[in-house]
């Protein structure tokens, strides 16, 4: 199953941009990452089947563990792409919130969008670790 994130925004060369590569590089399930403008730019389409996810502040907040089991089901039910949106200084729209499959936020706080792209790579990282059994993550 490829993870694709999609990114409202540019991270340019910043240490989040760092950061994230950091993870990125590390995960080795298919990966794709796609910038868009802050506003406008077309999201590209998704292969079918696949999973949309909203990061968004009100959004579920998951275990590492939880999160693996996730996409772990998804990628054993067939999904051939898990989609994680990530949107700009305002968030998505109620209707991009109504047609995601999940909603997954990384607690109540906000966090600028860089660092969710930071900590967004960490988690695949992460989760893709536990479903490798990589001694890494040690589950709690």
């Amino acid at each position: 199953m490829r993870l694709h994130v999609i990114a409202r925004g540019k991270i340019g060369r910043s240490a989040e941009s760092e950061l994230v590569d950091r993870y990125a590089k590390r995960v080795t399930w298919p990966m794709k990452w796609t910038e868009l403008p802050d506003t406008g730019g077309t999201v590209p389409a998704p292969l079918t089947p696949a999973k949309q996810v909203l990061l968004d502040e009100r959004g579920k907040q998951m275990s590492s563990e939880s999160f693996a089991k996730l996409l772990e089901r998804w990628r054993d039910d067939g999904m051939r792409e898990a989609r994680f949106l990530i949107g700009a200084a305002d968030g998505h729209g109620d209707a991009a919130r109504e047609e995601a499959d999940l909603l997954l936020g990384f607690g109540p706080m906000t966090w600028p969008h860089l660092m969710v792209r930071a900590m967004l790579a960490e988690q695949l990282w992460r989760a893709t670790s536990i479903l490798s059994g990589h001694p890494y993550h040690r589950a709690g």
